[in-house]
């Protein structure tokens, strides 16, 4: 049986704690790369936070900036839209004159609530008494305009039950029409009214017969 100097006991006793401090400083070494890891990590979220609230920040912005666009459009629009009405009903009266109709005066933006709790609103009205020509009112005429137009002037009696014993007429008022609005109109037996610089006139064929509501 051998026996174990003490310089071999010292060996084993040295190699141990050779490996205990190795195995220490790799414990530390990888506490620090999770410290780290963790470090980053909480960068990377705050900079996501900071990413997250730049693009609310800029969508915000996108989003004013749309409604300021839509604002300033609904302004053009809406000036527009009075100037081309303000055109028109400036020359209704002589027009209609010259097409038979004696009209003698004119009111603008009639509105009012539908039984169902809805608004509707006409753009121009002639009158007389007893005979009244309804005028819509379109920067650019569409088919869809003239559809509902005429299912507005459908109903108009119903909706103002004072016009129920006068004649009705229609008439669309634009500046452009397209797609073929214009035939619609007419063959629907509305007055086609043009618009140009700074005058109105009509452009229904002078045999044209206005439908009665």
């Amino acid at each position: 049986m051998s026996t174990v100097t003490r310089d071999e006991v010292w060996e084993l006793f040295r190699e141990v704690a050779r490996s205990s401090a190795e195995n220490s400083l790799q414990l530390a070494e990888n506490s620090l790369q999770l410290k780290e890891t963790d470090r980053l990590i909480k960068e990377l979220r705050e900079s996501q936070k900071e990413t997250d609230r730049q693009f609310k920040e800029t969508d915000r912005k996108f989003k004013e900036t749309d409604r300021k666009i839509n604002e300033l459009n609904d302004l053009f629009t809406s000036q527009w839209g009075r100037l081309m009405e303000s055109l028109v009903e400036g020359d209704l009266v002589k027009i209609l004159n010259q097409r038979g109709i004696a009209i003698s005066d004119t009111s603008t933006r009639l509105k009012g609530k539908r039984a169902d709790g809805g608004n509707f609103e006409f753009d121009i009205l002639a009158h007389n008494g007893h005979e009244v020509v309804v005028i819509e009112v379109k920067t650019t005429l569409r088919p869809d305009d003239v559809k509902k137009f005429l299912h507005k002037l459908g109903q108009m009696k119903q909706w103002l039950p004072r016009y129920a014993n006068n004649t009705l007429y229609g008439g669309v008022a634009w500046l452009t029409a397209v797609a073929g609005a214009e035939d619609m109109a007419v063959n629907q037996g509305l007055f086609s009214i043009r618009a140009t610089g700074n005058s109105a006139s009509i452009v229904n064929t002078q045999d044209f017969r206005p439908k009665a509501w």
